[in-house]
C-alpha cells in the first residue's frame, strides 16, 4: 500500500510539472509580440571525427574524453612499422634504379662510339665507292653496320630513359609513404574538447576507423522547427535569443545561420490542406564564437531550451529577452554559467 501510494504521488508530481511547465509556455508565448517565434531545441555543437587514414593497429592514444586541446596538438598515434618498412623497400628500389640508369648511361656512351666509328667507316667506304675502289657488297655491309649501330644506341638511351622513370617512381613511391607516416600521427585539426575516445592502445582499425570524436566549443548552436507560415518569414542571419532551461534569465545572443529547404513532416506526402499545416522546417541559430570564447571549457552540448528568432527586424526584443549587451552592460561572463 505504501509504494502504490508513493506512486501516486510521484505521478502527481510529473502531472503538475508537465503542467507548470505548459502553462509556463504558454505564458512565453503570449508574451511575446507579433513578429518573433520559437521553438524547443537542444545546444549542439560541431563534431570532428578524428580518423586513422591506413589500415593499422593503434601505438598510443594521448587524449582523454573531456580535454581540451588546440589546433595542432597531437592526439593519437598509429604503429608504423610497415610504413618504416615500405619506406627502406623504396629507398632501395631508388637506389637500384640510379644504378641502372648510371650502367645505361656508360652504355650509352659506348654505343655512341661505336656508331660514330660505324659512320666513319660508311663515310670512307661511300668515297671510295664513288671512286669504284670497293665493290657494292662492301657499301652495303658498312651501311647495314652503321644502321645496326645506331639502332643499338637508340636502345641504350631507351634505357636510360627507362632508368630515369624508375627513379622517378621510386621517388614518388617515398614521398607517398613519408605522408603515410606523416599521416599515422593524428592531429587536432582545430581547437576543442574531446568528446569521444573510441579506441585503446593496442586495438586494430580499418582505414578511416575513427579514433577520438572532437567538439568544436567555438561552434556553438541550437536548432528548432518552426512551421511554415514562420519558417518562411526567417531570414538568414536574423536576430536570435537562445534560453537555456538551466539559466532562464540570461539570453544568450545569436544569429540565424540555416534554415533548411526541405520540410519535415508525418506522412512524407500528403495532399490535403489540413496536412501541408503540420510542415515544419528546421532553423539553426548560432552563437557569435568570440561570445563564447571565455568560457569555452563550460560549454555543454545536449542542454535543452528555447530558441526565439525574429521574423520582423523592426520588431523590438521584449524585456526578459534582452541580453546584457542589449543594455549597454559588459558582456557575458564566465561565472555567468556556472
Amino acid at each position: 500500500m505504501k509504494g502504490l501510494k508513493k506512486f501516486v504521488i510521484i505521478a502527481a508530481l510529473l502531472i503538475a510539472a508537465g503542467i507548470g511547465w505548459f502553462v509556463w509556455k504558454k505564458t512565453q508565448a503570449s508574451n511575446l509580440p507579433p513578429g518573433i517565434a520559437f521553438g524547443n531545441g537542444r545546444i549542439e555543437a560541431t563534431e570532428v571525427d578524428i580518423a586513422a587514414k591506413q589500415q593499422g593497429r593503434v601505438e598510443a592514444v594521448l587524449a582523454n574524453e573531456g580535454d581540451m586541446v588546440k589546433e595542432g596538438d597531437v592526439l593519437a598515434r598509429m604503429d608504423v612499422a610497415v610504413l618504416e618498412a615500405q619506406l627502406r623497400e623504396a629507398k632501395a628500389d631508388k637506389l637500384r634504379a640510379e644504378t641502372d640508369r648510371n650502367v645505361a648511361a656508360a652504355v650509352v656512351g659506348q654505343r655512341e662510339n661505336e656508331y660514330d666509328l660505324a659512320l666513319k667507316i660508311l663515310n670512307r667506304t661511300q668515297k671510295l665507292f664513288q671512286q669504284r675502289s670497293v665493290e657494292q657488297n662492301q657499301l652495303d655491309k658498312d651501311q647495314a653496320s652503321e644502321q645496326t649501330a645506331k639502332a643499338i644506341l637508340v636502345a641504350a638511351k631507351a634505357q636510360v630513359a627507362s632508368a630515369e622513370a624508375m627513379i622517378t617512381s621510386a621517388e614518388a613511391k617515398i614521398e607517398k609513404v613519408k605522408a603515410d607516416i606523416a599521416d599515422s600521427i593524428l592531429k587536432s585539426p582545430r581547437s576543442g574538447r574531446v568528446e569521444y575516445r573510441l579506441v585503446e592502445p593496442g586495438e586494430v582499425i580499418p582505414a578511416g576507423g575513427n579514433v577520438i570524436t572532437l567538439l568544436d566549443v567555438s561552434d556553438v548552436y541550437m536548432t528548432f522547427f518552426l512551421p511554415t507560415h514562420e519558417a518562411g518569414k526567417v531570414a538568414i542571419g536574423a536576430d536570435a535569443r537562445i534560453v537555456l532551461d538551466v539559466i532562464p534569465d540570461l539570453p544568450i545572443p545569436a544569429k540565424v545561420s540555416f534554415v533548411s529547404p526541405i520540410a519535415q513532416f508525418t506522412p512524407k506526402e500528403v495532399e490535403t490542406r489540413s496536412e501541408r499545416e503540420k510542415l515544419m522546417f528546421r532553423v539553426k541559430v548560432r552563437i557569435d564564437p568570440e561570445l563564447l570564447r571565455p568560457f569555452a571549457e563550460r560549454v555543454k552540448t545536449g542542454l535543452p531550451g528555447v530558441g526565439y528568432v525574429k521574423l520582423n527586424p523592426a520588431v523590438q526584443w521584449p524585456e526578459w529577452l534582452k541580453t546584457r549587451v542589449d543594455k549597454g552592460l559588459p558582456r557575458l561572463k564566465p561565472e555567468d554559467f556556472r
